[in-house]
């Protein structure tokens, strides 16, 4: 009797816990769809898109210290950053990682780093190959994932 209830907690222990990963791994997806709307905007230039995963309270700081606080300043930004030529010069790999940290079922940290190649300078001059760390918080509301905060720095070469 005793070893029958001990494998009946056992099985119960192991199916909370699959159904514990499958959730946090259907969570993670959720989450790491919001950088599609984030890349996808990037490359077509379109600030609506970029923002679509925001949060109307949003917290935004670029590698070179400009911050927007809410969506709609943000896609205002954006609208703006899109428009020069030399910030939109090259290209973005696609992300070399992307980790996502549950700090609770309802709150995610996400560290990704990608690649920019070919950017200019404002005079026109090509910028080394821009290594960009950016860092985001998200949260679950109404069954959605939103970016309330996004801090995105440089790594400049070692010397």
């Amino acid at each position: 009797m005793r070893s029958t209830i001990a494998t009946i907690l056992a099985l119960l222990a192991c199916s909370c816990a699959t159904v514990r990963d499958d959730a946090e791994a259907s969570a993670a997806a959720e989450v790491l769809a919001t950088l599609e709307s984030w890349s996808h905007g990037w490359a077509e230039a379109d600030a609506a898109i970029a923002v679509q995963d925001y949060a109307e309270d949003a917290d935004w700081t670029n590698a070179f210290g400009d911050r927007f606080q809410g969506r709609a300043a943000l896609r205002e930004g954006l609208e703006f950053i899109f428009s020069l030529g030399f910030v939109m010069a090259g290209e973005s790999s696609g992300n070399q990682f992307a980790e996502v940290t549950f700090v609770t079922p309802d709150v995610a940290l996400v560290r990704s780093k990608l690649i920019r190649v070919g950017q200019e300078q404002s005079d026109g001059s090509l910028m080394p190959d821009r290594h960009i760390n950016h860092l985001r918080v998200l949260h679950r509301r109404d069954g959605r994932w939103l970016i309330v905060s996004h801090l995105i720095s440089q790594a400049l070469a070692k010397r």
